[in-house]
């Protein structure tokens, strides 16, 4: 319990992975599978104690796309991403680990202006995501301070638009029109304060029925190095996401791509992190910029986060 104390709430709660980044056409047809950077600050291999935890991250995110080239497109968005979770930590253990359980509901405002496109312009909305289960979550404790953790998370098919329904006022969809399913790894280093953490997503994606395109598969991973001292929480994160394999469907060539191998997504970015602790409650804020975007929208991110016990 000592290093609980020491590392405070804030990083001993288990991750949720969360969609979604929002994309105009170019790679996936239209959401990236994982909100990039969204891990960064937690304790990716740990479980917190038995209970229930309440999880809120604000995402604000200001973005222009670019191409698979790494050239701006002209478009631009703006984002805010409101991802609220419920976390269990049962106090049961299943091979050694400890048996946590979530589930989360995003929800987001979205503003896209592409130029030459008014149907995709000046038409920001609200909607709900898609909603996100995590049946089953392991942590194991290891020797020399060491924490892994593995999940699956299953993104249930039932935004309230997407591609193949549009929203009622035009503009983009608020989800993917279709199931994901992200295995998780994830490794922490845990010892006097430090947090050193690496969560690794991957995204098996499955056809959209409505328009039958398939976005390729993804991996996205999230870093942290963070010391906490006293109620202050300071550190670094970054995040990489890189598409594996090619879309697949009508349209899934984007123009300016290799006739035979389409756009895939790949993004960089870094930033500078900082928590405190308000009693029960941990607050963190984040701010991520983007060093390379590709065939995706990049640019500035900045994330707050709010974790306390129910």
């Amino acid at each position: 319990m000592k290093t609980w104390k020491k590392l405070g709430l804030l990083t001993t709660v288990a991750v949720v992975s969360m969609p979604a980044m929002m994309m105009p056409a170019a790679a996936t047809e239209l959401w990236d599978p994982h909100l990039r950077g969204v891990d960064e600050g937690l304790a990716a291999g740990a479980a917190p104690p038995p209970g229930v935890y309440g999880v809120f991250d604000n995402y604000w995110a200001t973005f222009v796309q670019r191409d698979a080239g790494g050239n701006r497109t002209g478009a631009k968005l703006d984002a805010l991403v409101e991802v609220p979770i419920v976390l269990w930590q049962t106090g049961y253990q299943v091979f050694g680990a400890d048996l946590s359980m979530a589930m989360a509901q995003p929800f987001d405002y979205t503003d896209l202006r592409v130029p030459g496109m008014a149907a995709l312009s000046d038409n920001a909305h609200w909607g709900t995501f898609n909603t996100l289960l995590i049946p089953v979550q392991l942590s194991w404790t290891l020797p020399n301070d060491f924490h892994v953790s593995s999940n699956l998370t299953v993104a249930v098919d039932d935004a309230s638009s997407a591609p193949g329904n549009s929203p009622a006022g035009g503009g983009v969809g608020s989800g993917n029109g279709y199931w994901t399913l992200e295995p998780n790894f994830g490794i922490s280093w845990l010892h006097d304060g430090w947090n050193l953490s690496m969560n690794v997503h991957y995204d098996y994606n499955f056809k959209n029925s409505k328009t039958d395109y398939r976005s390729g598969q993804q991996i996205a991973i999230d870093y942290t190095i963070a010391k906490t001292i006293g109620k202050w929480t300071l550190g670094v994160g970054a995040y990489q996401e890189n598409q594996l394999n090619d879309d697949s469907g009508a349209g899934a060539i984007a123009a300016g791509c290799p006739a035979q191998s389409g756009c895939k997504v790949a993004n960089y970015g870094l930033g500078p992190l900082v928590g405190y602790q308000f009693g029960g409650i941990e607050i963190v804020a984040e701010y991520n910029q983007s060093i390379h975007t590709e065939s995706d929208v990049g640019g500035n991110i900045f994330n707050v986060r709010m974790v306390a016990p129910l």
